[in-house]
């Protein structure tokens, strides 16, 4: 099969598991033998553009034309089978679909979070969850600022999301969500259920499981309010109250919370900071947890540590919520507490610290699920699965006798 990839990758300066995700997938297709080529832009690139190119951005985060047309020629030259988009923001835009029905290549779209019926696409805002813009104009978004604090830099989010809805609505052939969890907030939001399917991502084999019992419990993502790393804080000065757990706390990752995190754990014994770490250390770290902790305060869409986590044979602490539910099965292969609830959070921590035996079981019950559900096989074949549903959907004729052409007359509009 030919494969195209679309994406515009995330910057460098924080890690970025949507940028991991769409590496993996394009590995694992040229491993097995599938041409995959990838058309990108990069948000590092934006440091680098005069004054007027940054000016000239927030008005082509709509819609670029140089794209579409970039795009298109190259998909009239390679004729690919199928076209799969990620990230079109900010430097790719909607165009790309435009693209695809300019040269008639079926598309398939990777909803990576809830852009879709959410500028930020949190479906978060002021630490709350927020569904105000959900299944209707974007204009509480605009009014709240939404995206990154800023009424200004939230408007061309906003303005994508309304005069490009029905397009990504006719453009895309199949539109893979990460988690049912997503999907069911996608179709009560007015997504087309029929073309939304559920496609986990998967997680490389560590090549390597956790032996004995863990030496820490490991927390590893970006310092961020909605990662729960206040929640996470709170609980653990509660386990400190009561005793401790046994082992120390490592807090793994960058982000906005830095200074606060450093300055909380300043003089502590029972707390590790390590800052970013790479690939190699990153799998040494949850090789040696006793469990990952995932505490996050919002609706993830998925949870790449968590599935991490269990390919390295370690359960997880997680919030009850989001799609965390239908990857963790609570007392099995890990365990779930009450979201936003430092408390129980607590509770948990004791918990999977203080019984050593149950742990090892929930550890190979965890190994044994991400075999079933998240290893690159299973991966692969649901890929290959809706790319050949998108390629028959997009031949298919409609009950009028013509063929379905995804982006219809392919304007800019």
């Amino acid at each position: 099969m030919h494969v195209l990839v679309v994406h515009n990758r995330y910057g460098s300066a924080q890690p970025s598991g949507e940028n991991k995700v769409v590496d993996q997938e394009v590995a694992l297709l040229r491993e097995a033998g599938h041409r995959v080529g990838v058309f990108e832009r990069r948000s590092d690139d934006i440091g680098a553009k005069s004054l007027l190119g940054k000016a000239a951005l927030p008005f082509l985060v709509p819609w670029n034309p140089v794209v579409r047309a970039e795009l298109t020629a190259r998909l009239r030259a390679e004729r690919p089978d199928v076209v799969h988009v990620h990230n079109v923001f900010p430097l790719l835009s909607p165009a790309v679909l435009a693209a695809c029905a300019d040269a008639a290549v079926p598309a398939v779209a990777t909803l990576h979070n809830y852009t879709q019926v959410c500028p930020p696409g949190t479906l978060r805002r002021e630490g709350r969850a927020c569904t105000e813009c959900v299944g209707s104009a974007p204009l509480p978004a605009v009014r709240h600022g939404c995206y990154r604090g800023s009424r200004l830099a939230t408007v061309p989010l906003a303005l994508s999301l309304s005069v490009n809805r029905r397009r990504w609505w006719s453009g895309v052939e199949r539109f893979l969500c990460i988690s049912a969890a997503q999907r069911e907030v996608l179709v009560r939001a007015g997504l087309p259920g029929e073309r939304l399917a559920v496609k986990h991502n998967f997680v490389p084999d560590p090549g390597v499981r956790r032996t004995g019992g863990g030496e820490h419990l490991l927390f590893l993502g970006r310092l961020a309010e909605a990662k729960g790393v206040r929640l996470l804080m709170a609980a653990w000065d509660e386990v400190a109250a009561g005793g401790g757990a046994g082992v120390p706390l490592v807090i793994a990752g960058t982000g906005p919370l830095e200074e606060e995190v450093t300055a909380w754990a300043a003089g502590r014994a029972d707390v590790r900071l390590t800052g970013l770490l790479d690939g190699p250390r990153c799998r040494e770290a949850v090789e040696r947890a006793v469990a990952v902790v995932a505490p996050s305060t919002w609706l993830e869409a998925f949870g790449l540590v968590v599935v991490e986590a269990m390919a390295a044979g370690v359960p997880v602490v997680a919030a009850g919520h989001g799609a965390f539910v239908e990857l963790v099965e609570d007392g099995v292969t890990g365990l779930l507490h009450e979201p936003g609830d430092a408390a129980a959070l607590a509770a948990a921590l004791r918990r999977i610290t203080n019984g050593p035996a149950r742990n090892r079981e929930m550890g190979e019950a965890a190994r044994r699920a991400y075999e079933r559900g998240f290893a690159p096989a299973v991966g692969l074949e649901r890929l290959l699965e809706e790319y050949r549903t998108a390629i028959a959907g997009r031949r298919a004729p409609d009950l009028g006798g013509h063929t379905r052409a995804g982006g219809g007359n392919g304007d800019s509009t």
